[in-house]
């Protein structure tokens, strides 16, 4: 036999030797390509950069440096809002109870009508305006009457209790000797996404709960998102803003399928927030495959 026969054969035997799972899909492919687009933002970057996503169709989930714990700034509310739902299910509060907030009360480091009223004097309003408060204009300092009403201790077990090991609330909004002696809030991209995926599906608390909690989460004027995401397409998030970190975990609704992505960074130069064109990147992958067949062909 020839060496040109042999040589045809043993490249045939290669070719035959490799499993098909070891072979990519086209799908895999696409995917590849946004762990580059990330890799690349993060590379250029002086700073650093984590992003989680999970197609809430199909369960899958993308990770890059999702395990990590960063800064969650004001992201670290949705535990708290969870917390809150959860109470007065069992109770413990009931939304249309008054609450007082006086000089004391006032956080700072907020914009939106509860702060603009504080810095004029005390004042009263409901449990359920509180929590609207919090998410709608992220106020630290109906966030923190909310914390004092929950438990710091029962908002961290709410947290284990999901199974979430990389998040933690260790300190009220605007404690900033608190997080200088390193009790930082903290999340990694994953657990805040797995956090929305459980009020999605209805299992963060009861299902009007969860209802009245992403309705809420539509809510957030600041969003970051929001601009990379077309206006017929709902959102609902909460982004965070320290100096140094920003991040946004949210909801999006695209019809097939709808998503959540979170992307948290830190360490960051003056006035830059890689939120916005890592939702653009994630975005685009989700667009592609909502107009595309499972190979990749354009249907609309």
């Amino acid at each position: 036999m020839s060496r040109r026969i042999w040589a045809v054969l043993a490249l045939s035997a290669a070719f035959s030797a490799v499993p098909v799972s070891a072979q990519s899909t086209v799908a895999q492919l696409w995917e590849q390509k946004v762990h580059q687009k990330i890799k690349s933002l993060d590379d250029g970057l002086n700073g650093v950069l984590g992003v989680a996503f999970i197609d809430l169709t199909s369960g899958h989930v993308f990770s890059y440096n999702g395990d990590t714990s960063f800064p969650t700034a004001s992201s670290i509310k949705i535990p708290i809002l969870i917390q809150m739902f959860r109470d007065e299910e069992a109770g413990r509060v009931h939304f249309s109870d008054k609450v007082t907030l006086g000089p004391k009360d006032n956080a700072g480091g907020s914009v939106g009508p509860l702060q603009d009223a504080l810095n004029k004097g005390p004042v009263t309003l409901t449990v359920a305006e509180l929590v609207q408060y919090m998410i709608e204009y992220s106020d630290n300092s109906a966030t923190n009457k909310c914390i004092e009403m929950a438990g710091m201790d029962r908002i961290n077990q709410l947290i284990e209790g999901f199974g979430l090991q990389h998040t933690h609330l260790r300190r009220k909004m605007m404690d900033i000797p608190a997080a200088a002696h390193g009790n930082e809030n903290i999340g990694s991209p994953l657990d805040l996404s797995r956090l929305l995926q459980l009020i999605y599906e209805g299992k963060a608390a009861d299902a009007d709960s969860c209802k009245r909690m992403i309705a809420l989460l539509k809510k957030p004027v600041d969003a970051y998102m929001r601009p990379f995401i077309p206006e017929n397409i709902e959102l609902a998030s909460k982004p965070g803003d320290l100096d140094g970190a920003k991040c946004e975990a949210g909801i999006v609704f695209l019809p097939k399928p709808p998503f959540i992505v979170t992307v948290m960074s830190t360490y960051l130069d003056l006035y830059v927030n890689p939120v916005s064109p890592a939702t653009n990147i994630v975005f685009d992958y989700f667009d592609k495959i909502a107009h595309s067949d499972e190979w990749g062909r354009r249907l609309d």
